[in-house]
């Protein structure tokens, strides 16, 4: 519970600027309109790029010195980052500690080879679908939250209240999490080198295959993260409240979140998380691609509820296949690579959505992530049905030999 709640703030805090980024650059100085846009994406996408860098450098950290060391180093970082950003006078102050909270960010991929290494393999779905709730559901409520809190206190005053929260996660893992790891029978302790690492992904398809799905999520939701303003305001029309209204749209997928993804994650460790996750990117899909088509405020809401259930279980069941497929001595490494995608994502996916308003207006951000979602299933099956013939000419093999 104690890693649940730290989660929740760690997710929270990367996207908790999101409805005041723009508004925190102009009170810098006189910067024009294109300025500040630019600044904004620079600034915002900052993070994700250097935690797309290091996450696989701390999972090897972890695996190697152990993992409550890198929480608790990270943690502290991330408040003390997110704590000065509150006392900032330029933009390109606030660029560096944005980058340098990117570096810290070891925290999140830390904490789930952690609860990894404490769960049995019949179980990891359930136990980390659990966990990821709270860094997706952080990551989602981060900018209603955040919107909030500026209008009610200030700008700076935020970053000064989400840095003592951070901090408290930080104390709460100090003091209340023991780090102990669950042996498998028959599995042996050893250490890897970074390349036998990269060989065991490279030498499994299925293992690169559950990464660009978790890539192809992260995209998705933050493809039409910056225009939801945008796409709320033509639905509703001008108002006072459009940044709140435009944050519940964003959110209301992680309540979905929230509600689904324990039981997809119980339903992975009874049937296998690739044919999980093989219905959720069908399901992803389906439930995305009307969002272009809505005429009403509360038809949006519904659909990004709706899609927050089918999403809400993808990225525990690609953390569990992760801990079903790889040793325990690597899995921290492992599960940065699998990280390092989702952060890619959160940087494509903004760049993306931009370019395709841009050329083609925003409801085609929505089709266009949606058929990835079914494109990437397509893909998957294929891949499913190669495993399944490959399992039963070996079952053969064996059978004619014996």
């Amino acid at each position: 519970m104690i890693m649940w709640f730290a989660n929740l703030f760690v997710g929270a805090s990367m996207t908790m600027v999101i409805p005041f980024l723009s508004l925190y650059i102009e009170s810098f100085g006189q910067y024009s309109g294109e300025d500040v846009q630019r600044w904004s994406g620079f600034v915002f996408g900052i993070s994700f790029l250097v935690a797309f860098l290091v996450a696989p450098i701390w999972g090897r950290i972890g695996d190697r010195y152990g993992r409550k060391k890198v929480l608790i180093g990270t943690g502290f970082g991330i408040a003390i980052s997110v704590f000065l950003m509150g006392y900032v006078q330029s933009v390109e102050a606030l660029f560096v500690l944005r980058a340098f909270m990117g570096l810290a960010t070891g925290f999140i991929p830390a904490s789930m080879a952690l609860i990894a290494a404490q769960s049995s393999k019949r179980t990891a779905g359930e136990t980390l679908g659990t966990l990821q709730t709270g860094t997706v559901s952080g990551g989602l409520l981060g900018p209603l939250f955040g919107g909030l809190i500026a209008d009610t206190v200030g700008m700076e005053l935020t970053f000064v209240l989400t840095a003592s929260i951070l901090t408290l996660a930080s104390l709460l893992v100090v003091f209340g999490v023991k780090e102990v790891i669950y042996e498998e029978k028959g599995e042996k302790k050893r250490k890897y080198a970074a390349k036998e690492v990269l060989a065991f992904i490279v030498r499994s398809p299925m293992l690169i295959m559950v990464m660009v799905v978790a890539l192809i999520i992260q995209m998705a939701l933050f493809s039409v993260q910056p225009l939801l303003a945008l796409f709320v305001n033509d639905l509703v029309g001008p108002v006072e409240n459009m940044a709140f209204l435009a944050g519940l749209a964003f959110s209301i997928t992680g309540l979905g979140n929230l509600l689904s993804t324990r039981k997809w994650g119980q339903l992975g460790d009874r049937m296998g998380h690739e044919k999980v996750m093989l219905i959720l990117l069908i399901l992803s899909g389906v439930f995305f691609i009307p969002q272009a088509f809505v005429d009403s405020l509360w038809q949006l809401i519904v659909l990004r509820f709706v899609f927050g259930l089918a999403v809400g279980g993808l990225i525990p069941c690609t953390t569990a296949f992760i801990r079903q497929a790889c040793p325990v001595s690597m899995q921290g490494e492992v599960l940065g690579y699998n990280q390092s995608f989702r952060f890619l994502g959160n940087v494509l996916g903004p760049v993306s959505g931009g370019l395709i308003a841009a050329s083609f207006g925003i409801p085609y951000v929505f089709i266009s992530a949606g058929v990835l979602f079914l494109l990437t299933a397509i893909v998957l099956k294929i891949m499913l049905n190669s495993e399944s013939k490959k399992e039963e000419n070996e079952a053969d093999s064996q059978a004619h030999h014996q």
